[in-house]
C-alpha cells in the first residue's frame, strides 16, 4: 500500500524590504564614513602634492648651482623686469590677466635670454607647484600660469631686506647681499633660503621679497608665501636641501583668491614666520 503523501511547505528566500528608519540609518552611516574618509584622502593628495612640490624645488636648487658653478661661482639674481636685471632667473610679471603673455608664456623659460636656467632645464613644469591652480582667461579658455617660485631678495641688490623701505639697502648696505656662492657665510648655506613657493595672489616678478625684522613688534609680510601644503610651503636652501614648512602665524596664510587682490606689505607684528624667515634671509654687515 502506498502511505498517504504529507504536503510539505514551500520554503524560500525572503524578500522583506528596508524600513525607512533602517534606510536612513544606513545612509547616516555612510555619511559618516565619507565625512572621516574625504578629509584623510585630501590630507593625503596635499601630502602628495608637497612631495613634488619638494623635488621640483630640489631640481631648480641644482640647476642654481649648475649655473653658479659654470660662471665664475656668480648666482643669478632674484630679478624683476628686463632690463633691470640681466643676471635674474627669470625675467616677466605675473598677474591675473589675460593679455599678458607673461602668466603663459612657458618659451620664455627654455630660452637662455630671459631664463639663465633655461641652458640646463627644459621640464618648465618644474617652476610650478602642482598645487597651484592659478590660471587666466584667454579667449573664453582657461590657461595655466607658468610659476609659483619664487627667489629670495638677498640674491640682488636687496631691495626690501632694510626695514628703512623699497631699495634703501641698495644704498645702505645694511645686510648683506649674495652675488657669489662664497658671499653666503651669515646665515651659512644650510640656512639660507634661496627659494620658495609663493601665494598665487602675491607672486609678480621672479623675486620673493621679505623684510629683516629689527624688532618683533615691527615684523611686516612684504611678498606672502605659499600655504598650498596644509598651511606649509615649499622652500629650497643654498646648500641644495628643501623642505616643506608648516607656517604658524594665521596671518601668513590668508586664503586664496586666484585675483591677485591681496595687499602686499603689511604689518605682522610678533608674526614668528617673518621672524624665521629673516632669520634664514641675510645678516647686518658688520
Amino acid at each position: 500500500m502506498n502511505e498517504p503523501r504529507i504536503p510539505t511547505q514551500r520554503t524560500g528566500p525572503s524578500h522583506t524590504a528596508f524600513t525607512l528608519i533602517e534606510l536612513l540609518v544606513v545612509i547616516a552611516i555612510i555619511a559618516i564614513l565619507a565625512g572621516m574618509l574625504l578629509p584623510a584622502l585630501a590630507r593625503s593628495k596635499a601630502k602628495g602634492q608637497g612631495i613634488k612640490c619638494m623635488s621640483n624645488l630640489k631640481q631648480l636648487q641644482l640647476v642654481w648651482h649648475f649655473y653658479a658653478d659654470d660662471n665664475g661661482d656668480k648666482t643669478t639674481t632674484s630679478g624683476y623686469v628686463r632690463p633691470v636685471e640681466p643676471t635674474a632667473w627669470v625675467d616677466g610679471w605675473l598677474d591675473f590677466s589675460g593679455a599678458n603673455p607673461d602668466n603663459t608664456n612657458t618659451a620664455a623659460l627654455k630660452d637662455p635670454r630671459r631664463s639663465k636656467f633655461a641652458n640646463y632645464l627644459t621640464a618648465v613644469e618644474v617652476y610650478k607647484c602642482p598645487a597651484d591652480q592659478s590660471a587666466v582667461r584667454i579667449g573664453g579658455r582657461s590657461h595655466p600660469r607658468v610659476r609659483s617660485m619664487g627667489m629670495s631678495q638677498a640674491f640682488g641688490p636687496g631691495d626690501w631686506l632694510d626695514p628703512a623701505g623699497f631699495q634703501a639697502n641698495v644704498t645702505s648696505k645694511k645686510y648683506r647681499v649674495y652675488y657669489k656662492t662664497t658671499d653666503i657665510i651669515d646665515p651659512g648655506p644650510a640656512q639660507c633660503y634661496v627659494l620658495l613657493d609663493e601665494h598665487p595672489d602675491s607672486i609678480n616678478a621672479g623675486g620673493f621679497a621679505n623684510m629683516m625684522v629689527e624688532s618683533p613688534a615691527a615684523a611686516r609680510i612684504i611678498d606672502f608665501p605659499a600655504s598650498y601644503h596644509n598651511g606649509a610651503a615649499g622652500i629650497s636652501f643654498a646648500d641644495g636641501h628643501a623642505e616643506i614648512k608648516k607656517w604658524l602665524d594665521a596671518r601668513t596664510r590668508p586664503p586664496v583668491q586666484y585675483n591677485g587682490n591681496l595687499t602686499l606689505n603689511v604689518s605682522s607684528p610678533n608674526n614668528r614666520d617673518m621672524i624665521w624667515l629673516a632669520e634664514r634671509t641675510s645678516s647686518r654687515n658688520r
